[in-house]
């Protein structure tokens, strides 16, 4: 199971909100590239970075601060928030995002999930944010009706490299994840899934690691800021 370190940017500095809400934001550093440099030093296999600014705009917004992450570290990155195009989507695979993840498209445009997965294998994700279950899109600011599970078994035959699922009412809560929905979710369906959302100790990795689903890994951001998490205890632990 892999560790992803979460890179949350709002007006170019790295950033946590409570449970999504951009005016309930905590800045914990100033210069993202240096934060990014430190969890590759903590020995992480990926950094999953995301645009909060663009995932309202529905266009990259701190496009600077994702390539000077790019730049400095050689380490693999996925990136989701305003990405919504296809234009926008092969932009960020030139510059060397190893992963673009689909989150409002994926349900406002699925046909433009599969030309892209089409066009560049092994380099799409779809982000499923979910409250109660149900579909949130455009930054978490609307909950559609859409089931999260629906969707991601829609996404079958597309070939889409690994599911992103949140729940939103755990994120940046430091409550744990929901182990229950995203065990659930990956046993449904054959993509990987990587669950997010609340990680906030080691004991929830651990619950996670064994919950009866094969996840390809979880996301985690506050804790490894405040220090609840210590990262190379936590790739430690993955890894074994």
């Amino acid at each position: 199971m892999i560790l992803y370190p979460a890179i949350d940017l709002k007006d170019g500095k790295a950033v946590r909100l409570l449970r999504g809400d951009m005016d309930k934001a905590t800045v914990f550093n100033d210069d993202p590239a240096a934060q990014a440099l430190d969890f590759v030093k903590a020995g992480c296999e990926w950094l999953h970075l995301v645009d909060l600014n663009g995932a309202f705009a529905g266009e990259p917004v701190n496009g600077a601060a994702v390539e000077a992450i790019l730049s400095q570290t050689k380490t693999p990155a996925q990136l989701g928030g305003g990405i919504r195009d296809m234009a926008t989507i092969e932009m960020w695979i030139e510059r060397g995002l190893a992963r673009v993840i689909l989150g409002t498209v994926a349900v406002e445009n699925p046909d433009l999930v599969r030309e892209a997965a089409k066009a560049f294998p092994g380099k799409v994700a779809v982000g499923i944010d979910a409250k109660d279950g149900k579909v949130a899109t455009k930054g978490w600011a609307e909950v559609t009706d859409v089931d999260a599970t629906d969707l991601a078994k829609s996404f079958e035959d597309a070939g889409v490299c690994a599911i992103i699922y949140t729940d939103i009412n755990r994120d940046g809560a430091m409550q744990g994840p929901n182990v229950e929905s995203t065990a659930a979710l990956a046993n449904a369906v054959s993509i990987p899934v990587i669950a997010s959302g609340g990680v906030s100790s080691l004991t929830d990795l651990q619950a996670l690691r064994d919950s009866g689903a094969a996840l390809n890994g979880a996301i985690s951001g506050r804790a490894l800021y405040d220090g609840a998490i210590d990262l190379k205890e936590a790739l430690d632990l993955l890894k074994g």
